[in-house]
Parts: structure tokens; C-alpha cells; sequence
């Protein structure tokens, strides 16, 4: 009778255990548990404690549930009293068995119900073992990089390398990496992220090829579970600008690439470097940090921008990085007669180079594109790899756009974004009239970007149905050349020479299409952004445009933009003038284009994984 009615309290108990869910309970019934089995391991030895310990932590686990603790209770009494005390301590084999069988259960509901558990069990370390290797085969083995460069978003950014800085990075977390971003601690970095900086030491390094020694300390600002450290020295960094003029620029980022290597206490599996600014990193790492421990990480140099590299007379790069003498030979930072190219030495000792889109990787391999370099690069081809850029599209997106007058997404673009596009004429003078055809340029105004080709064309572009806005800075030549033409066609062409953060999120939304007809254009994100907006690219066919925008086909009414190959001023008025064919004679064809390019995957997501593949084949 005895044993029935501890296996019915049992049943009773197991039952009230199961409803228990909340990690309250568990922590309790885990403490009950090991309670037990301590009591049952020292049974033999004392028997009176066997007797009441398990009350103790039976009645604290389920002071809740007083009824099944009763009859507990009363069955153990009952147990006792067949015999004295000894006895039981020798014949109570069974009552033994029915506790440790008891509380086996409570154990096993509990690590079930709630994954978290209290001790190491060989279960929980096998479960453990599992859970890595589904990680390590979603996302690969993990990690360690260290990004170096110029400039990083929010901090400093002056181009597309500042956003690549501040995206890639934050991709790369998702996806098992553990990253780290240096970048200088300029002055004009603003003073709401200078506040949150915490210093982390500073040191004195020689520099110099006369033993010079600098100052280098050290900011960490840590946001989206990216750490940010910033090289602090006022002699190099105290401009109001990251860049002024290669005379100043040579001897800051000579400066800038040493200190970052000389701070680094830890071994990075891979170093991944940004643009000339950062482009003697794969070079020190290869000579005068090869003994150390970061002379074992894999370098990766990626270039945003084949034009800058650089360049300064030897005897000047070598007083300031102090590297030794036979790294300035034709093979590593020579070039011409008298000249060390820190580009070009940065691109022949890294062990992977990559830039930012398939078509570029191929145009700067030939003399067109290839700013003197396409020998250098054809030769280091094996380890030439493009990868296209992404956007960030928490930062960039319709829906939740605080810039916007009428917020939107794929199912709504085509009734709400005409509310941005009436309120963006509003805001800068242009007529209002909705059925207008709105062409938006959002770019730096300097040659690279085709410029030339638009200053032919704006005459004959605007007409009674068509505006032009304009927003961007650079080139005094074309500064002028827009203010004359908003001057000359008021009320349907807006040039605004600034550069305007929330301007430029009201014109993505607010115009139809957007212009990118460039020379020559590495990757591009104002097309990617635009396409983000619902709004169609008119680009030219080269580098990153070229592999992002799909020409539109009227025949079979797909593609997601309009191109042009050649760099000629009527093949982009030809261009813009299908766009407008289409917009105002077929506009459900038009409205299809809009909806497709906003549904189309412009994030890190698919970039990052190729860079994370890129640093576990580097590293094997």
C-alpha cells in the first residue's frame, strides 16, 4: 500500500511539476533536485539526515502545491514506521529508488521546458557541441577581423567608403564574425559621439626613419555590437577636414597605419584594409611586424576608388614609414623614376584584394580604368575578387523614414510616394503638378560623375512636363553651371550646392527617376538607394551600375532602369527620353518597374557572406 500511494504522489507531483513554466519555478525545482541526490548519496551513511533533508527541499519546492506535499509526507511516515530507524537505513532500498525516480523526471521536464540549465551535465554539453556546429554550418567557422580606414558613418564620411565602413561591419556581427573598426579621432568627428568615447591608454611609438616618436592614443565607442576605436593624435588629426592635401595627407596616414597595428594586442584573423589612406597596413604586416603576433593575420585591401593612390617621392615615404628600402622596388611601392605609389605597395603585399564590383574588378585591369595600375593588377589577378556594395536598409528605408512627408513600401508606392514628390516641389520652389516627371541627381559634382554629359543635355531635358533637382558639392565649374540653370528655368530646376542629409532622403522619395550617368563608377549606392525608394535608375553601363541595374525591355516588360554603354551626351538624352516614353504613355509598366526595383535585395546581407567566405578561404 505504501509503495501505491508513492507512486500515485508521484504522478500528482509530476503533474504539478509540468504546469510549472517560469524560470522561477525551474531555478526551485533544479534546487530541489540536487538536494536529493546529495540526501540519496549520503543515505547509507546517515540515515537520520535521509530522513528529513528530503522533506526540507520538498516542502521549500512545492510550498505552493500544500496537498501533494501532505500526502508525500504521510507516505514517507508510513515508510518509517514499519521498522526503527537502523532498519529502514538498511531495507529502505525501494524508498530510495521511488525519490531518485521521482525527482528524474523533475530534471528532465525542466532542462526540456526551459533550455537554461543549473549544472553541467554530459546531456547539456552535447547539446551545446549541436548547437555550435549548426552555427558554424549556417554561418561559417568564426572570425576575428579588424577593419582599417580613412572614415566610418556616423563618426566622418565624405563618400561611398564611410558607409561601406559602418554596413559591412555591422553584416559581418550577424553572420559569427568579431569585428573591430580603427579609424583616425579627427576633430570634426561630432562632439555626441566624442562625449561616449572611453579612453583605453596611450602609448609613444617610433615612426620615423631618424627614431622620431608620436603620440598614439586610444578612443573606444562600441555601438551595434561593433567596437570602434579611434587614433588619437592632435598633430595629425586636428584639421577640421579627414583630408586636406597629399602633402599633409602622406605623413597622416604613414602615421595612421602604424599606430593601428602597433595598438593591436590581439591577433586578428584577418585584417581588412579601405583605399590608399590604409594601404601600407599589408606592407608593415609582411616587413616590420612579420616577427609579431599580428604578422600571422591575412590582410585583405579593398579599393573604393582606383583614381587616389597615394603617390609622393621616396625618400619622403620611406623617412616617414621608416619600411625598408627594398619594398620601393618596380615590384612593391616604386613607380616611375623617383615615385612610391602606397596603393600600388599595398596591392602586391596583401593576400587578397578585392573591389566593389564584378565590371570594376574587370575595367581596371585595362588601360582605360586602370590609372597606370592595370599591369600591376593583371599580374595579381588570382587574387582580384569584386564583391558589390549593399545599403543599409534600416537607414535607408520608406517605411520609417522620419524624412518623409508620406511614409510607404512595396504595396503602397504607387498612391503614397506622389505625396513626397508634391511635398519635395513644394520645399524648393518648383511648380506643383504631380504628373510632371521629376529627375532627381544626387552626387559630388566632379568629372568622375558625367557631369559633362548632363551640363549638354539639362537644356533639352526640361520642358513643360519635366523638373530637375539637383543637390551635391564639388567642382566650382559645375557649382556655377547648375546655378545658372535653375536661374534660366525657375519653378522647374532646383540646384541646391550643399550637401543635405535630410534633403537627399526627401529627393530619393520625392522624384521619379534618378541620374548616375558616370565615367566610370566603382559600385555606386545613389542607384541602390533609389531603387530602396521606388525610384528608377537612369545610369551608364559601367562598373557597379552595370552589374546592379538590369536594363528595361519593352518587349517582355522587365529590368529595372535605363542604360546607355557608351560615354556620349546623346545616349543619355536618349536614355532619359525611353524613361519618359514609358512613364507617361505606359505607366502601368512604369508602376511594375517601381514595385520591382523596390522589392529587389539591395542590403549586405548576400555581400557580407562573400566577404565572410573571402576571410575563411584566406585563412585556411
Amino acid at each position: 500500500m505504501a509503495e501505491t500511494k508513492v507512486k500515485e504522489t508521484q504522478v500528482a507531483a509530476e503533474e504539478v511539476v509540468e504546469k510549472k513554466t517560469t524560470k522561477k519555478r525551474t531555478k526551485k525545482a533544479a534546487d530541489e533536485t540536487k538536494a536529493v541526490k546529495k540526501t540519496a548519496k549520503k543515505a547509507t551513511k546517515k540515515p537520520s539526515e535521509k530522513e528529513e533533508k528530503p522533506k526540507k527541499t520538498t516542502k521549500k519546492a512545492e510550498k505552493k502545491e500544500k496537498d501533494e506535499v501532505k500526502a508525500v509526507k504521510k507516505t514517507r511516515k508510513k515508510a518509517v514506521k514499519k521498522d526503527n530507524v537502523e532498519k529502514t537505513a538498511k531495507e529502505e532500498k525501494p524508498v530510495e529508488e521511488v525519490k531518485v525516480e521521482e525527482t528524474k523526471p523533475v530534471v528532465e521536464v525542466k532542462v526540456e521546458e526551459t533550455k537554461p540549465v543549473v549544472e553541467v551535465t554530459p546531456e547539456v554539453v552535447e547539446e551545446a557541441k549541436e548547437m555550435a556546429e549548426q552555427v558554424v554550418e549556417t554561418y561559417g567557422p568564426r572570425k576575428s577581423v579588424a577593419f582599417i580606414g580613412s572614415e566610418c558613418f556616423p563618426f566622418v564620411k565624405t563618400g561611398g567608403l564611410g558607409d561601406v565602413m559602418y554596413a559591412l561591419p555591422k553584416a559581418l556581427v550577424d553572420l559569427n564574425c568579431d569585428v573591430r573598426v580603427l579609424i583616425p579621432n579627427y576633430k570634426c568627428i561630432p562632439y555626441k559621439y566624442k562625449e561616449k568615447m572611453v579612453y583605453r591608454g596611450s602609448f609613444y611609438m617610433d615612426l620615423c626613419s631618424d627614431g622620431r616618436k608620436f603620440y598614439v592614443g586610444i578612443m573606444e565607442y562600441i555601438n551595434d555590437g561593433v567596437i570602434y576605436d579611434f587614433i588619437d593624435n592632435e598633430e595629425f588629426f586636428s584639421s577640421g577636414n579627414p583630408y586636406t592635401s597629399i602633402v599633409g595627407d602622406i605623413p597622416k596616414f604613414c602615421y595612421f597605419a602604424k599606430a593601428a597595428l602597433n595598438y593591436m594586442n590581439w591577433s586578428p584573423d584577418v585584417i581588412h584594409c579601405h583605399d590608399w589612406q590604409a594601404a601600407l597596413i599589408p606592407v608593415y604586416v609582411k616587413t616590420v611586424f612579420a616577427p609579431t603576433p599580428v604578422g600571422r593575420a591575412k590582410t585583405i585591401l579593398t579599393v573604393h576608388n582606383l583614381r587616389f593612390q597615394g603617390i609622393y617621392n621616396v625618400p619622403t615615404i620611406q623617412y616617414w614609414t621608416n619600411l625598408p628600402y627594398h619594398v620601393f622596388n618596380v615590384d612593391g611601392l616604386g613607380q616611375g623614376n623617383n615615385d612610391a605609389n602606397m596603393l600600388k605597395g599595398g596591392l602586391a603585399y596583401a593576400d587578397m584584394i578585392t573591389t566593389v564590383s564584378h565590371t570594376y574588378a574587370n575595367e581596371i585591369q585595362t588601360g582605360e580604368y586602370g590609372e597606370k595600375l592595370d599591369a600591376h593588377l593583371r599580374y595579381h589577378n588570382p587574387k582580384l575578387h569584386g564583391i558589390v556594395n549593399g545599403i543599409d536598409i534600416d537607414i535607408w528605408n520608406p517605411a520609417t523614414d522620419e524624412y518623409l512627408a508620406s511614409n510607404y513600401d512595396v504595396t503602397n508606392v504607387v498612391s503614397n510616394k506622389v505625396g513626397n514628390k508634391m511635398a519635395l516641389q513644394t520645399k524648393l520652389g518648383l511648380d506643383q503638378d504631380h504628373s510632371k516627371f521629376v529627375i532627381g541627381l544626387i552626387s559630388r559634382l566632379t568629372d568622375q560623375k558625367g557631369l559633362d554629359l548632363i551640363n549638354a543635355v539639362l537644356p533639352e531635358i526640361v520642358d513643360d512636363f519635366t523638373q530637375v533637382v539637383i543637390l551635391g558639392t564639388g567642382d566650382k565649374v559645375y557649382e556655377d553651371a547648375f546655378r545658372k540653370f535653375e536661374n534660366d528655368y525657375r519653378g522647374n530646376v532646383s540646384s541646391s550646392i550643399m550637401y543635405d542629409e535630410a534633403r537627399s532622403h526627401e529627393i530619393y522619395a520625392g522624384v521619379d527617376a534618378l541620374l548616375v550617368p558616370s565615367r566610370f563608377e566603382p559600385c555606386g549606392l545613389t542607384q541602390l538607394i533609389a531603387m530602396r525608394y521606388g525610384t528608377v535608375p537612369i545610369v551608364r553601363e559601367t562598373g557597379g551600375l552595370k552589374d546592379t541595374v538590369a536594363p528595361y525591355n519593352k518587349n517582355t516588360n522587365d529590368g529595372n532602369g535605363f542604360t546607355f554603354d557608351r560615354y556620349d551626351a546623346g545616349l543619355l538624352l536618349d536614355a532619359i527620353n525611353r524613361a519618359k516614353t514609358l512613364y507617361f504613355n505606359n505607366r502601368w509598366c512604369w508602376d511594375e518597374m517601381v514595385q520591382r526595383d523596390m522589392a529587389k535585395d539591395v542590403s549586405w546581407e548576400n555581400s557580407a557572406k562573400q566577404y565572410k567566405d573571402l576571410y575563411v578561404d584566406v585563412t585556411k
